[in-house]
């Protein structure tokens, strides 16, 4: 799997790998609600295994970016 990013493609909007899924609107769905078989069911051609990383990788910078605002406002 690979986070896709040209020009031509949504106007460069990071998407899912070969499809035009936008990886903001997967994060939507889940923030909504939606679990992943919901919305497998609703992109069929979506791998799982690639909804699952940008979870992954969603969390991870989700973790990364609340590390550096708690270090900024402690280092003060």
């Amino acid at each position: 799997m690979a986070i896709e990013a040209h020009r031509e493609i949504l106007g460069g909007k990071p998407v899912i790998g070969g499809t035009r899924i936008p990886v903001d609107l997967l994060l939507e769905l889940v923030g909504s609600g939606l679990g992943v078989d919901d919305i497998l069911r609703e992109y069929p051609h979506l791998k799982r295994d690639d909804l699952v990383m940008v979870l992954y990788l969603a969390k991870k910078v989700h973790e990364i970016v609340g590390y550096e605002r708690l270090k900024s406002t402690t280092d003060a």
